[in-house]
C-alpha cells in the first residue's frame, strides 16, 4: 500500500483529502504543522508527501528543506502563492511538482500518480545508460545521440544540458539548477542562455520543434524530460 503523509492545517481541505486517498487504496498519515510532519516522515517513511506551504508553527520552505533531508518520497507542494518565484524556491528547495490551490481533486490525484510512477522508475544510472524515444535515441556513457539511424552532433552545452534533463525523467528541472550546473552560479540569472540552447537541441531532436514532445517548457519554472 502507498503511505501518503499529507501536511495541511486547513481541517476541511484534509478531510477531503483523506476519503479520496482511502478510497483510491492509499493509507494515509495527517500533520497539521511542520513539527509533526518532520517527526512523522522520519518514523513512519512515507511514500508520498502533501506538503502545503502555509503552516501554522514554520515557514513551509523550512518544512520542505527538512523533509528532503530525512526522505527521498516525492512531495508535492500545495501552496496558495500563485507567484512564479514562490514555485520555482519550492523545487529548488526539493519539491518535485506543485498544485496551486484551489484545485481539483482529480488534477492533484493524478500529479500523486505520476509522482509515484516516476519515484518507482529505475534510475537512468548504472546499466540503464541507453534512452530511447520515437524521435531519438541517447547513450549516456558513449555521450552519442542518434536520430532515425544517424548520428546527432550535439556541443559540450547542449550535451550538458540534455544529459541533465534525461538523467531525471518526468522531473522539473528548474532554470536555476539548470543554468548553476551547466555554467555556474555566476550565470544563474542568464535564462535566456537556456532559451537558446533548448531551442539548438529542439531543432537537433524533436519532429516539430515548435511543439515538442520530449523537452518541454514549465514557463517561468523550468524544463523536464519526456520519454
Amino acid at each position: 500500500m502507498t503511505r501518503v503523509l499529507v501536511v495541511e492545517d486547513d481541517v476541511q481541505l484534509v478531510r477531503a483529502l483523506v476519503i479520496n486517498l482511502r478510497a483510491r487504496g492509499y493509507g494515509v498519515e495527517t500533520a497539521p504543522d511542520g513539527a509533526t510532519a518532520l517527526r512523522i516522515a522520519a518514523e513512519q517513511r512515507p511514500h508520498v508527501i502533501l506538503l502545503d506551504l502555509g503552516l501554522p508553527d514554520m515557514d513551509g520552505i523550512d518544512v520542505l528543506t527538512g523533509l528532503r533531508a530525512l526522505s527521498r518520497a516525492p512531495i508535492l507542494v500545495l501552496t496558495a502563492r500563485r507567484a512564479a518565484p514562490q514555485k520555482v524556491a519550492a523545487l529548488d528547495a526539493g519539491a518535485d511538482d506543485y498544485v496551486t490551490k484551489p484545485f481539483s481533486m482529480d488534477e492533484l490525484l493524478a500529479r500523486l500518480r505520476a509522482a509515484v510512477r516516476r519515484s518507482r522508475a529505475v534510475p537512468v544510472t548504472g546499466d540503464a545508460v541507453v534512452v530511447t524515444t520515437d524521435e531519438f535515441t541517447v547513450d549516456l556513457a558513449a555521450k552519442k545521440v542518434r536520430r532515425h539511424g544517424h548520428d546527432v552532433r550535439l556541443t559540450p552545452t547542449e550535451w550538458q544540458l540534455l544529459e541533465i534533463l534525461i538523467s531525471h525523467p518526468g522531473r522539473l528541472i528548474t532554470q536555476r539548477q539548470l543554468l548553476e550546473d551547466v555554467w555556474g552560479s555566476s550565470r544563474s540569472d542568464k535564462t535566456n542562455y537556456l532559451r537558446v540552447y533548448m531551442a539548438q537541441l529542439r531543432r537537433k531532436l524533436e519532429a516539430d520543434p515548435s511543439r515538442p514532445r520530449h523537452l518541454i517548457t514549465e514557463p517561468g519554472m523550468g524544463y523536464r524530460f519526456e520519454s
